[in-house]
């Protein structure tokens, strides 16, 4: 026995060293999707993408997306360096951001800087994501969105501040803009409003997807939310009346009539 259990322990070791050797896969930048826009006496470059962490054990932290433009020359009108939240594991990221320009981009591009990997402590259905309710889309009359609903925090402690981010789509699903805003000091179990505007969008809307995420570049902040436990599902008392006779069957060691 004692030799089987040395043998299954190299083999785990192995195992172990093998993972740790390929290590985590890198994020993909799934969508992304950008637009020009005449403000002011310049113009506006607006962008949103999603990032995709396939690593159902690890954050990924420190990631910075790299969005540059040039002009008809070729010449690099726009270089901004975002900082993003830290990508839960397992789960997408979408981010958004707007950078103003005095010339007239005709490309974006949006990279990405690799993650910096945090393995997790708890177990990943721990990271409950943060549910959205009653969003509202109306387009407004100089032909941006304004995007209303609420966020809920699933868990015990209070969130301090959260990123919610809205993407717009169309009937087939194509991502056609985004933008980010933030709330403070959710409440266990409560819920807190956003206002979201996006602007840039081409194309006809069909769809809405709104995600939420705790605000900074690294997980700690998700971590303590996810050590303090969730919140009871079930915490409101039945109003009824209980039944006058019971209507299942007995359990089996119970004689009475």
């Amino acid at each position: 026995m004692t030799v089987a259990l040395a043998l299954a322990a190299l083999a785990m070791a192995s195992c172990a060293g093998e993972d740790e050797q390929e290590g985590p896969q890198p994020l993909a930048l799934k969508e992304q999707v950008s637009s020009v826009v005449r403000s002011g006496a310049g113009y506006a470059v607006t962008w949103a993408g999603v990032l995709n962490n396939p690593n159902r054990w690890h954050f990924g932290e420190n990631v910075v997306a790299v969005v540059t433009a040039v002009d008809a020359a070729g010449k690099e009108v726009v270089h901004l360096e975002q900082p993003l939240d830290a990508v839960p594991p397992g789960r997408p990221l979408a981010f958004s951001g707007q950078v103003p320009s005095s010339a007239q981009p005709v490309r974006v591009k949006i990279d990405y800087r690799p993650a910096e990997w945090r393995p997790i402590k708890r177990i990943p259905s721990a990271f409950l994501k943060f549910p959205i309710e009653d969003v509202r889309t109306d387009k407004q009359p100089g032909g941006s969105y304004l995007v209303t609903g609420y966020v809920v925090d699933p868990f015990r402690k209070p969130a301090r501040s959260l990123s919610v981010t809205a993407l717009l789509r169309d009937a087939a699903g194509k991502l056609l803009g985004g933008a980010t805003s933030y709330v403070d000091d959710v409440r266990p179990g409560a819920r807190r409003r956003f206002v979201i505007t996006v602007e840039g969008v081409r194309g006809a809307v069909a769809a809405t997807d709104v995600q939420a995420t705790t605000w900074g570049s690294t997980a700690k902040t998700y971590e303590d939310l996810a050590q303090a436990g969730a919140v009871s599902l079930h915490t409101i008392p039945p109003t009824t009346e209980p039944f006058a006779k019971d209507r299942g069957y007995p359990p089996p060691t119970d004689r009475r009539q």
